[in-house]
């Protein structure tokens, strides 16, 4: 009897965790939240010859949420017509930089948010110096990135600045921070905040859960990106897409990271797949968000 007892309990637990997962998401189980979406970039190769294709791709896979990135031929009103033709929502969108720098810029991506009902709008690069983003250039981002948040913020949007492995130079005042630590430092949180991107900080050699923890409430977003392991980074921002391997397989203490990123009001995770093999490796990546645990 106690076996039976304890069978049924063990199947009404993993039935309560299904329907959890399920309610919350695809990629998500009763410890990991999610929210759980797709950066569109990772289907380009499908998207340049058939946007619809990579669009279809995204919610047959089970996404609600997507990052969106280039509409290719399409208009934003033609994009944001096929997201809702498959169910699918734009939290956010990363631009160029030059965007943000003039009227015309600012008021195109206002026009966009308004279309998709985003909030979130930011960039993965900003110019830099070619041995690492130096601490003046940080301290100057911070002013226009101040700047350009101030002026999303009276439209109900927030900026965002995605890092990319350039910013963990070493700052030479004999501490452990870097030059992301002054990009953070020096940036209102009203107007500015941080999309992690897990690989672009393991890359250079820092800790991503140490950064999460370190400054609580200041990433909203987040890429989840594997890097593979034995790889040896650098401050170059850029390492072959062959890289990316399958959440879970690589460099990145996911469990760890996810415990601290819930704790610190991450809101959105966006996988992010750059690899030739991103079919294959996407639903794997899924499945290993649904049984992750710490």
């Amino acid at each position: 009897m106690k076996k039976i007892i304890s069978l049924l309990t063990l199947a009404f637990c993993l039935s309560v965790s299904l329907v959890f997962a399920q309610s919350n998401g695809v990629g998500t189980n009763d410890q990991f939240h999610g929210p759980v979406g797709l950066q569109m970039y990772s289907l380009r190769s499908i998207a340049q010859n058939d946007v619809e294709a990579a669009i279809k791709l995204a919610a047959e896979m089970g996404f609600k949420y997507v990052e969106a990135s280039s509409f290719y031929d399409l208009t934003a009103e033609q994009y944001k017509a096929l997201l809702d033709k498959y169910g699918l929502i734009a939290a956010g969108r990363n631009y160029g930089w030059n965007e943000f720098t003039t009227d015309e810029g600012i008021q195109n991506i206002l026009n966009e948010a308004k279309i998709f009902g985003f909030k979130y709008a930011g960039i993965a690069w900003y110019g830099h110096s070619k041995e690492g983003m130096t601490e003046a250039e940080a301290l100057d981002a911070a002013k226009k990135f101040n700047e350009a948040g101030k002026k999303l913020s009276e439209a109900g949007l927030i900026f965002v600045y995605h890092n990319h492995g350039y910013e963990f130079r070493k700052l030479e005042n004999g501490t452990d921070e870097t030059v992301f630590d002054v990009l953070i430092q020096n940036t209102d949180p009203k107007y500015v905040t941080f999309e992690m991107d897990t690989t672009w900080v393991i890359f250079p050699g820092a800790d991503p859960a140490k950064y999460l923890l370190k400054y609580p409430g200041r990433f909203a977003l987040m890429h989840l990106k594997d890097l593979r392991k034995g790889v040896v980074g650098n401050l170059s921002g850029g390492t072959p897409v062959e890289n990316d391997v399958p959440l879970g397989t690589g460099q990145a203490n996911f469990p760890e990271i996810f415990k601290a990123a819930q704790e610190t009001g991450v809101k959105y995770y966006f996988i992010e797949d750059e690899s030739p093999s991103f079919e294959a490796q996407i639903p794997q990546s899924l499945k290993y968000l649904e049984s992750v645990k710490w």
